[in-house]
């Protein structure tokens, strides 16, 4: 009775440990983990209306984005977690986070600009202002 007790009371702290780790981890860079969610929930949110514009809806185009962000969410927390064993790479999170945030943004308006939210011209213009050191397009230099 005494080592059932003994051997739940431990799995119970060591579990308790664990749960207030991630916590505070989550807790102390809640921005991050918004952030990444909030460009991977807006990006499968207006592909799955472009979708269902275009094939009709797709459960398991749907569930990509579920996988998207659990993926994403479990290498932030990896990476945050590294960031912390290791004073000198704090830098880590953004180095990898930010590529990653720019590229669901802009497939965002992609999937936007698909599901008729926001006009194609507009689309362009975004674009180029956001690829503006490649140069103008052929039908700008023109105008």
């Amino acid at each position: 009775m005494k080592t059932t007790l003994a051997i739940t009371l431990s799995i119970s702290t060591v579990a308790s440990f664990i749960c207030t780790y991630f916590f505070n981890i989550t807790m102390s860079n809640l921005e991050q983990y918004a952030a990444l969610l909030a460009v991977v929930f807006t990006d499968g949110f207006f592909g799955i209306i472009a979708g269902i514009k275009r094939e009709g809806f797709q459960t398991c185009k749907a569930l990509k984005v579920l996988k998207t962000a659990v993926v994403w969410v479990m290498l932030l927390t990896t990476i945050l977690i590294a960031e912390k064993g290791f004073a000198g790479i704090n830098w880590l999170s953004e180095t990898i986070l930010i590529p990653f945030i720019i590229f669901q943004l802009i497939s965002a308006l992609k999937n936007a600009s698909m599901a008729g939210f926001i006009q194609a011209k507009l689309l362009v213009e975004i674009l180029d202002r956001i690829d503006h050191h490649k140069g103008l397009r052929n039908s700008e230099k023109d105008n």
